[in-house]
């Protein structure tokens, strides 16, 4: 089905002559929240007009949602969970999309519950009712986290929820626990009112799982004709990232200017949550933003396969390219 859009993002974004400005249209997962800050400080602070990009960032329905826009060449440039990627990659062999930078080397992948309706740990799991959007990342590697800690889904009642009753439900005790990004289903539900002391949140990443998070995804024939500008991307998005590391507030008030209903202080708190727990990771602290250990992603290929039957033998080079980045000196993030 891809066949057709072979060469339509190089079609519709050609790479313009030395000094002019290249619009790059590019797709976020999610609502502008904390964690998109880093792209819009690489628009206000200039990173990207200094190499020569016009980047216009568009909101998105979840962690599948830019991939069938990258790989169509509706969007040369996307923000999408990895392992979702992989699975997709798996099942539309030579769809023009891969990764080329990692961004949340720590997955934010949770769990989160109330201590008053039981959830305390893992295994107060079993036995409860959870909450999971079907097009939710989180809920994707769930039957990973479980089998790494051995949990008897069975005993599990899952009750399907859409993204914007997800947090409402626990709130009001529909649910004992949702799953989620670490960092949005929190502080949603801090905003509702449950009380901090109430809340339990689960990082998988704590708990046996090895995958990697979102990660920035292009459209392969766009790269290829296009090789320079995509490095320039890469580059204003680290210089991006270590602004709003330096300056949370700066990153929070970025976010506001583009959604103006929501609360400075409560997604300098969400940025600054993603920061510590998901982005700024001893391995980016000696390696800089943006590349992977291959041995923790074959390792999450394994894990992968525990729950998923690959139709073809995952191939790292068709999933991950760090052939663009730009050296580890301009991807430091302190």
């Amino acid at each position: 089905m891809f066949d057709r859009f072979a060469g339509l993002a190089a079609a519709l974004f050609l790479a313009a002559p030395a000094m002019a400005q290249t619009e790059v249209p590019f797709a976020l997962d999610w609502k502008f929240e904390g964690p998109s800050a880093a792209y819009f400080a690489a628009i206000d602070n200039g990173h990207f007009e200094a190499e020569g990009l016009t980047v216009e960032v568009s909101a998105g329905q979840g962690s599948l949602d830019a991939i069938p826009k990258v790989a169509t060449g509706a969007f040369p440039l996307g923000f999408a969970d990895i392992n979702s990627l992989i699975k997709f990659l798996d099942q539309n062999p030579g769809a023009p999309v891969k990764a080329v930078m990692m961004i949340y080397d720590k997955p934010p992948f949770a769990v989160v519950g109330r201590k008053s309706q039981g959830i305390s740990s893992v295994a107060d799991l079993e036995g409860s009712v959870l909450g999971a959007p079907p097009p939710d990342g989180a809920w994707a590697q769930f039957p990973i986290f479980a089998a790494a800690n051995d949990i008897d889904v069975s005993t599990i009642t899952v009750e399907p929820v859409g993204f914007p009753t997800r947090e409402p439900m626990l709130a009001s005790g529909e649910v004992d626990s949702v799953t989620g990004f670490s960092f949005s289903s929190y502080l949603n539900l801090v905003r509702l009112g449950v009380p901090e002391d109430d809340l339990t949140t689960i990082l998988m990443a704590d708990h046996g799982v090895d995958l990697y998070g979102n990660a920035i995804i292009v459209n392969t024939d766009f790269a290829e004709a296009n090789p320079e500008l995509v490095t320039g991307f890469l580059t204003a998005v680290a210089k991006g990232w270590a602004d709003v590391i330096a300056d949370p507030a700066m990153g929070a008030q970025a976010v506001i200017e583009r959604n103006p209903a929501a609360d400075a202080a409560l997604e300098q708190r969400r940025l600054q949550l993603a920061i510590d727990a998901n982005v700024l990771t001893p391995y980016v602290m000696e390696n800089g933003i943006g590349g992977i250990d291959p041995e923790r992603m074959a390792s999450a290929l394994e894990q992968t396969k525990l729950v998923y039957e690959f139709q073809n033998a995952p191939d790292m080079s068709v999933i991950f390219d760090d052939s663009y980045l730009p050296d580890a000196s301009e991807r430091m993030l302190q």
